[in-house]
């Protein structure tokens, strides 16, 4: 998909149906700020979302029709609220499909609704725009029919769409990040127990995006390939009387039982291994106000996704160089799938607008155009507006 432009659902809502919107849904985008290509592996993350939204404006009725209006690609599409499979949705329209089909198959009865897309959150920067999107349509279809979901059962939905029926093998990262985020906290989480529990950020410090440019979509990229290189050391291993569960359950030390492994699998093994133990230093940095340990972690995770991983490109090594050379940088790293995408970084907030001149003049001298450069603080998952007062789905117990 291409870059989301910012653009009012609300207006694009009256220009596709003539008639105001009822409620609106915001799902955030997520930055991960250690913890990449974990996931599927059953490894340790820590995403936290962002202040640059998916937003869904929409009205409920009668007629048993869900449509949905994307502001971004001036397209309609229409599939019935009973039955939702139907075949030929343009890829965008997959991923609301896909949750609504998995809230038919739970035994919700979806009502009928008018929707449409928009937002703020760029599409293809490695920013989870596809989760944001899932969570902001499962957050319209629950409301409009009442039947509200608990956050992790949201979470888990929306994942369950993705894989099964868009057909991108992710990890639970993603979802989770857009929808149990809490302001001011990386979310640390656990992809196998899916344990969670929230490290608050220094208040000094904001989020730093920048966007290489260079847009990739996970149909498009390696990401499936990689997914099956880490099944296949797993193999690997238990063809030679190995019994580690995942590659979750290998430690640093435990590398040298691999050293016979084929390339590129070896490789492939040392990064969800180190990259494990680098979430938890992280972790430690954060909890132990240890902030200067970071930049040497974040620059090893970036190397090692490179290196090890092979998802990195030239783009993303002059954006990770930039972002290190501005003002009151403490740390940056490739963020996201890779293959292009954005760069995240940690920032002092009181240099947060020399922070992003000085990315964008850096980035430029190198005879590069970058995408979008912003700062933000960590934000709240998705949530329901109306338009008057804020209010949140409740959970169902």
């Amino acid at each position: 998909m291409d870059a989301l432009r910012p653009n009012d659902p609300e207006d694009a809502f009256v220009r596709a149906f003539g008639y105001r919107p009822a409620f609106r849904a915001l799902a955030p985008g997520r930055v991960t700020l250690i913890g990449e290509h974990t996931d599927y592996s059953g490894g340790l993350v820590l995403p936290a979302a962002i202040g640059r939204h998916v937003t869904i404006a929409a009205a409920p009725h009668d007629t048993g029709e869900i449509r949905v209006y994307s502001a971004v690609y001036d397209a309609l599409v229409q599939f019935p609220a009973a039955a939702p499979a139907s075949p030929g949705l343009p890829d965008w329209a997959r991923y609301g499909q896909g949750v609504a089909l998995g809230l038919v198959s739970r035994g919700v009865r979806l009502r009928g609704v008018d929707a449409a897309v928009g937002g703020d959150l760029p599409i293809g920067a490695g920013l989870s725009s596809s989760a944001a999107l899932e969570a902001a349509s499962s957050l319209v279809f629950e409301h409009a029919s009442g039947r509200p979901l608990a956050p992790r059962e949201r979470a888990l939905l929306c994942h369950d769409a993705e894989v099964s029926f868009v057909g991108i093998p992710c990890g639970v990262m993603d979802q989770f990040a857009c929808i149990l985020a809490q302001a001011g906290h990386a979310l640390f989480l656990d992809c196998r127990s899916l344990q969670t529990h929230h490290i608050p950020l220094p208040a000094g410090l904001v989020i730093g995006v920048c966007d290489t440019g260079i847009h990739r979509t996970l149909h498009r990229s390696a990401y499936a390939a990689r997914h099956e290189e880490c099944a296949a050391a797993l193999r690997w291993l238990h063809d030679r009387g190995e019994t580690f569960p995942s590659l979750r359950d290998l430690t640093v030390d435990d590398l040298a039982r691999t050293a016979a492994m084929p390339e590129p699998l070896l490789r492939r093994v040392r990064h969800v291994v180190t990259e494990n133990a680098r979430v938890l230093q992280t972790a430690r940095a954060l909890e132990g106000g240890n902030y200067g340990a970071l930049r040497e972690i974040f620059a090893a995770s970036h190397r090692s996704l490179r290196d090890d991983y092979d998802v990195g490109s030239p783009h993303l090594d002059a954006m990770a160089e930039a972002a290190l050379e501005a003002p009151g940088c403490l740390a940056a790293r490739m963020t996201g799938a890779g293959f292009g995408g954005a760069v995240v970084a940690l920032v002092r907030r009181d240099d947060a607008a020399a922070f992003l001149r000085g990315v964008e003049e850096r980035y430029r001298a190198r005879g590069l155009e970058p995408g979008a450069l912003f700062t933000s603080a960590a934000v709240r998952g998705a949530r329901l507006e109306d338009a008057q007062v804020s209010c949140s789905a409740a959970p169902r117990r």
